[in-house]
């Protein structure tokens, strides 16, 4: 792993939209477009240095564009499936953060060497 890569967070759209029964399912595209906007003013608060957002989008979430700071990925099938992708790819290389709060996604990431951690992580309550 480099020393100076910068953190991967891969963020499970889905799910930390989902945390907040705030409407979302109402317009799921823009629910993830606001996540999408939030984490790209605010960051991942607590981390420190630099960090590479990815946004993964499924469903009726596809096709949010990516913003600086953001990239969004459209899930071709599932989006649990594209995230351990992503994950396995960049986990010899560079430190991974998950955020999600799905437990079978949490296992599968953490096999491959990934931290994991809540959607209050980049959403606070």
């Amino acid at each position: 792993m480099e020393d100076n890569a910068p953190l991967l967070v891969v963020v499970d759209a889905a799910n930390v939209v989902g945390s907040v029964p705030d409407g979302w399912w109402r317009d799921r595209r823009g629910a993830a477009e606001r996540l999408r906007d939030r984490l790209a003013a605010d960051g991942v608060p607590g981390r420190a240095g630099p960090v590479d957002i990815v946004l993964v989008v499924e469903g009726a979430a596809r096709g949010v564009e990516s913003v600086p700071g953001v990239l969004v990925e459209s899930a071709p099938g599932s989006g649990d499936d594209h995230m351990v992708d992503l994950v396995a790819r960049a986990a010899d290389d560079r430190p991974v953060l998950v955020v999600t709060a799905d437990r079978g996604l949490r296992r599968r990431v953490t096999e491959l060497g990934a931290e994991v951690a809540g959607p209050r992580t980049v959403r606070p309550v």
